[in-house]
Formats: C-alpha cells, sequence, structure tokens
C-alpha cells in the first residue's frame, strides 16, 4: 500500500520561509517526479509545482514562481518544496503527489499538510 507523507508545515510570518517534505512508503519516490498542490480555505485544489512525467520539466504556478522550489534528497528519499517570501496568501493544505503510469494512470496523494503565513 503505497502512503505519502507531508511533514515541516506550521506557522510563518510574512516574508519568511518554510520547507516541506514528502516522504513515502510503498513507493521508490526517488523514482517519481513529485508534485505540490494546494488548498486555501473555501476553495478548489490547485497546483503548485508540477514535474514532468517523461522529461525534466518543472512547472510552477504564477502565483509562486521565483518564490518556491522544489529538490530531493536522493539518500533521504524525501521531496522538498521550499517556500520563500511568503504571503498570506500561501496559506493552505500543501499536498504531495505522485502519479505512476504502469498500465494505467494511479495518483498517489499525501494526506496534506497546514502552512499559515500571519503576523
Amino acid at each position: 500500500q503505497v502512503q505519502l507523507v507531508e511533514s515541516g508545515g506550521g506557522l510563518v510570518q510574512p516574508g519568511g520561509s518554510l520547507r516541506i517534505a514528502c516522504t513515502a512508503s510503498g513507493l521508490a519516490l526517488m523514482k517519481y517526479p513529485v508534485n505540490w498542490y494546494r488548498q486555501a480555505p473555501e476553495k478548489e485544489r490547485e497546483v503548485v509545482v508540477l514535474q514532468g512525467y517523461t522529461d525534466d520539466s518543472t512547472t510552477y504556478a504564477d502565483s509562486v514562481k521565483g518564490r518556491f522550489t522544489i529538490s530531493r534528497d536522493i539518500v533521504k528519499k524525501e521531496a522538498y518544496l521550499q517556500m520563500n517570501s511568503l504571503k498570506s496568501e500561501d496559506t493552505a493544505i500543501y499536498f504531495c503527489n505522485v502519479k505512476v503510469f504502469t498500465t494505467k494512470w494511479d495518483d498517489y496523494w499525501g494526506q496534506g499538510i497546514q502552512v499559515t503565513v500571519s503576523s
């Protein structure tokens, strides 16, 4: 059974930074692109970062471009979303996501982690 788990969220002041991590069990996380989504209160889930499945492309939402960066630690088997210059509108639950294609697409999600940007 595949399980994704986010960690590292919390409360941060506007202008601050936070890094959230995604780990996996039942899945070789480092073999796959890791996408990031978020859902603000009373809003639909939206893409933060999408990684290409068959290429090395990385697409950031316009709202986070230049402020957010993804990375991974192969030794720790963790994927990261580094968030800098945080704004109140970045407040949301953040989800990591992995899409795996075998004979069909399987979509795996973490449970989400709260990021609150407030003074």
